[in-house]
């Protein structure tokens, strides 16, 4: 495990070596750059930097330029520990910051209480960072309970009762789970098919064979962006015409991508605005920054790392000239009602759950998201 952090700790020297300075304010994100999550990664990273770069430019925060340090978990919560606590006692970074994933985030809890850490925008929806609340976590998105009980309504609104869920079998599908079975007892229903597959290597045919045999008429798959992408293709592979439906962390375009022509129709909860609504200021100010970069646009992902970093960097100003990570987290806990541009975030000793929306977009022909 050591030759893992020193090879990962090279590839942020030479990192920090490319800007032409070290950075005055370090942040650090351990997160699955590599992995089957890595899509959605690489989105919600490219959104947060166009916040922070805007700062930068701008001079930074209190004449301080701040740094963004990413480390690859290669998708794996054993190594998110390990990195994370390199990131902390070896660059020395004030907060860890967006993480992808439930295991993943309860892998750092140890180390966040241990070295009296914050970890800020976690990108995951697991009750477990909300309730009850851990003092070194501060949440910038919905529970997955919420967005798993938005898509269970949903598919009952449209006339569908025999609904299937297929949930991987880790921390993250057990607690989307719990939403989608609140979602079944709202509607006074019981799913067809409630299916576990395995994180590693799971058996998408078998998986798509058991659908069939439910005579389901829909299917929440609860899983990463490369394993749903894989079991939506077995699905039509098998002659199933389903309607799929997935949670927010498969909300990218790498996901759409990964899909490839099956991706038309399949829908997708969303925790943020719609990433075309220029009547929210959030929305509108990362669409100006990317055009600005020379991007097309901006995805759901990446709005979701954009107004993580608007957090970050409100924390980080309350902190003053000096911040520590102790400091940076009181901070945080003096944000009420902070307006991110038409959704606003509160914290308080009692409450780290920052924002509550939740929405729902199908992707359409044009691969795209649509609300």
């Amino acid at each position: 495990m050591k030759s893992i952090v020193n090879t990962l700790c090279g590839t942020v020297v030479i990192a920090l070596l490319a800007t032409g300075a070290q950075a005055q304010l370090r942040i650090g994100q351990p997160s699955g750059f590599s992995g089957s999550a890595a899509a959605g990664v690489k989105e919600n990273t490219e959104g947060a930097k166009l916040y922070i770069d805007s700062v930068n430019r701008r001079g930074g925060v209190h004449g301080q330029q701040v740094e963004l340090i990413t480390m690859d978990d290669k998708f794996d919560p054993a190594t998110t520990a390990v990195v994370g606590r390199a990131l902390i006692t070896e660059q020395h970074v004030l907060a860890l910051f967006l993480n992808r994933g439930t295991p993943h985030a309860q892998a750092l809890l140890p180390v966040l209480a241990e070295l009296h850490v914050p970890l800020i925008g976690p990108s995951t929806g697991a009750m477990a960072l909300h309730e009850p609340v851990l003092p070194w976590v501060f949440n910038v998105r919905a529970t997955y309970q919420r967005e798993a009980i938005k898509a269970i309504r949903h598919l009952v609104s449209l006339g569908m009762t025999r609904i299937a869920v297929l949930q991987t079998d880790d921390s993250f599908g057990a607690d989307a789970a719990i939403g989608a079975e609140k979602g079944f007892a709202s509607a006074g229903l019981k799913p067809v098919l409630l299916q576990k597959f395995p994180r590693e290597k799971p058996d998408f045919a078998e998986l798509a064979s058991k659908v069939k045999a439910s005579d389901a008429q829909a299917v929440l798959y609860i899983g990463s962006s490369g394993s749903v992408a894989s079991g939506v293709k077995a699905l039509r592979a098998a002659g199933l015409t389903v309607q799929v439906v997935t949670l927010s962390n498969n909300a990218s375009e790498g996901f759409i991508k990964l899909l490839g022509e099956h991706a038309r129709g399949v829908i997708v909860t969303q925790v943020f605005p719609n990433e075309r609504a220029m009547n929210y200021r959030l929305i509108k100010e990362a669409q100006e920054l990317a055009k600005a970069k020379g991007l097309a646009g901006v995805s759901p992902a990446m709005i979701e790392g954009f107004a993580a970093a608007k957090v970050l960097i409100e924390g980080l100003r309350r902190a003053g000239p000096k911040p520590t990570p102790s400091g940076l987290r009181d901070a945080l806990e003096t944000l009420q009602k902070f307006d991110l541009g038409g959704l606003e975030v509160s914290y308080s000793v009692t409450n780290h759950s920052g924002l509550d929306f939740a929405d729902l977009s199908i992707i359409g022909a044009d691969g795209k998201f649509m609300r």
